[in-house]
């Protein structure tokens, strides 16, 4: 149709241009087809009307309540997430519409706007709100510009009422007005920073997880997968567990299996040491020894030793396993007389240990029970090789020069490591355990005492508790002989901040108020050895004055210990735990919550009054 014609009569009525009501009538029996003049309109209605136009009823538009990701998830079948915003959308829906829309005074005259030929399925209500809102005062005077004059009558479309809408708008251009465009420059860039997380499990060159997506929109993460990382099939043909090197991706004690569980390649330890006195009584609690209120988060890897342990040794590990839960399983477990040790490992961690070795000292050869001696445990994690070993020394004030001989004859008697290989051979010593790994622990009750007398150590408990621990330290036997390099050589202790865990009362926190009045002491230690320096951080050390069952005090200490990747080719523990006691500790728990709830249903129902 030529620029200011009027259409023939024959034509469809909607296409029709609408005149202006204050437009003049025709005159006569002129037909204006004839006469070829061309029709100007009237210039456009001022600015404040064309303003009130493109604004929105404030009141009636805050009475709308948008849909929250989950409802619109719901309520749009198949529709596909939102990757633009606003700015980057209107554009486009204008342009698709081929000419804009009509503007009018409220928001119920907007018309919907004209879809092209052709295109298939119905346009939702959400794209023509977007499309409307998004014509603005410039497409209007650019179009006006074009032309050279006002903008054409013929260009708009005739007034059509707004299809009835619901009050829930689920635009997605509305929902991510404020999210980074598809079509922005940063996009790609934000997309794959937001793939991985500073913990996440995925090593590089491995497939993303499912859950570990960005689309820019406000839908949640939502996938058919498991939670687990996917493994690819051409992993599982071609990757050998049987050996492998340093430097090889498939090693299952390498780098890249490394870093999934550990990104920053630190391990965290916990290390304790309890003498229970060989009472048959346990703590009806064991939280405040292997949960400590100061730590947030549980260990990875948890190591006990006791010594004179209670006569059941076996209930003793039920305890530690149902106190752990069944996120923990008892990797191994030795005993020597009545010295305990147990390690426990979070379960996802079992495949990484090589197997696990042990070996005795015993210092008191005359003795029918073995009460003083050593217990050594050790095995690789990953690249790293550890030893923990728990000690009982000779006891009495004075008796320095046998314990400095229990710990010579236990460095030179612990046949250790038997068949897993050394990390560092060439760095070892055959005349001392503790140079064959890479991380020592050693721990137990060494039975040094605070020299001066009772009068003196009580005098200076009853100072500040922060001046009386280093005043106490300075009269420690162990401390002294450290410097002097006669015992621990090459060992380290976390500063002491607690008080002495030698010797009370039993039940009571009282010191030793028997005949013997014996001194207060820091006879429970835990020392520790690296042979890389700065690999072993301690970050807690303390004591547990809450449980009082011994004349001890339980000690323990939490570390970070820097692992390193390793090879393969050592005898793996291939997942093996006490399976019997993991189902025991489970039924421990399950049965004392069992307890817990009919005393809590037991003790509602005995508050209730009944009047009858």
């Amino acid at each position: 149709m030529l620029k200011g014609q009027l259409p023939n009569t024959d034509e469809d009525p909607a296409a029709r241009p609408v005149l202006p009501r204050d437009a003049p009538a025709p005159v006569g029996n002129e037909d204006p087809r004839a006469t070829g003049r061309p029709f100007s309109p009237k210039p456009p209605p001022p600015r404040p009307r064309l303003e009130r136009a493109l604004s929105l009823d404030e009141k009636g538009w805050r009475k709308r309540r948008f849909r929250t990701s989950r409802e619109d998830l719901a309520a749009r079948n198949g529709a596909s997430p939102s990757g633009g915003s606003l700015q980057d959308e209107a554009p486009g829906t204008a342009a698709r519409s081929g000419s804009p829309p009509c503007l009018s005074t409220s928001l119920q005259e907007i018309p919907t706007t004209r879809r092209a030929p052709g295109s298939g399925g119905p346009s939702s209500r959400g794209n023509c709100l977007s499309g409307t809102i998004s014509t603005s005062l410039d497409l209007l005077h650019r179009d006006g510009a074009s032309a050279g004059s006002a903008p054409r009558l013929a260009s708009l479309l005739p007034p059509r009422p707004l299809p009835a809408m619901d009050w829930n708008v689920a635009s997605d251009a509305l929902r991510t007005a404020n999210k980074v465009g598809w079509g922005h420059a940063d996009y790609q860039v934000r997309r794959q920073a937001g793939l991985f997380r500073a913990h996440s499990s995925l090593g590089p060159g491995r497939p993303p997880s499912p859950l570990a997506r960005d689309d820019c929109s406000l839908r949640p993460a939502t996938s058919t997968f498991s939670l687990l990382v996917p493994i690819r099939t051409k992993d599982v043909r071609g990757r050998s567990y049987l050996e492998g090197s340093l430097l090889a991706s498939g090693a299952l004690m390498g780098a890249d299996e490394l870093a999934r569980y550990f990104p920053d390649r630190n391990v965290a330890l916990f290390v304790a040491t309890w003498n229970m006195q060989g009472q048959k009584e346990l703590p009806p609690n064991l939280d405040e020894l292997l949960l400590p209120a100061e730590a947030d988060l549980a260990q990875d890897l948890y190591v006990v030793g006791v010594q004179e342990g209670c006569s059941d040794r076996r209930e003793w590990e039920t305890r530690l396993q149902e106190t752990l839960g069944p996120h923990y399983v008892m990797l191994y477990s030795a005993a020597h007389g009545a010295l305990y040790m147990s390690v426990l490992i979070r379960r996802d961690l079992i495949w990484f240990c090589s197997e696990v070795e042990s070996s005795t000292v015993t210092t008191r050869i005359v003795s029918q029970i073995k009460t003083k001696g050593a217990l050594g445990v050790s095995f690789t994690f990953f690249g790293t090789s550890l030893l923990f070993i728990t000690s009982h020394f000779t006891s009495g004030d004075g008796k320095v020069g046998e314990r400095l001989a229990d710990y010579s004859k236990t460095v030179q008697g612990l046949a250790l490591p038997k068949n897993v290989p050394a990390t560092s051979p060439y760095r070892s010593d055959a005349a001392d355990v503790t140079t064959r790994f890479d991380g020592v622990f050693w721990f137990g009750d060494f039975n040094f005492r605070l020299s001066g007398g009772r009068a003196a150590v009580e005098a200076i408990l009853k100072q500040d508790p922060g001046v009386s621990v280093q005043a106490l330290l300075q009269h420690d036997q162990l401390t002294r002989e450290m410097k002097r390099g006669s015992i621990f050589k090459g060992f380290q202790e976390p500063d002491i901040h607690f008080l002495p865990s030698y010797k009370f009362d039993v039940g009571k926190d009282s010191y030793d108020t028997t005949s013997k009045q014996r001194t207060p002491s820091y006879t429970d230690r835990v020392m520790y050895r690296s042979r890389h320096r700065d690999d072993i951080c301690p970050v807690k050390y303390s004591s547990c004055p809450g449980i009082r069952t011994s004349d001890h005090r339980p000690v323990y200490g939490l570390f970070r210990v820097r692992v390193r990747p390793g090879r393969d080719n050592i005898p793996l523990a291939a997942g093996k735990f006490d399976r019997e006691l993991y189902l025991i500790g489970i039924k421990r728990r399950i049965s004392r919550e069992i307890q817990r709830q009919q005393a809590l249903k037991s003790q509602h129902s005995s508050a209730i009054c009944t009047v009858s």
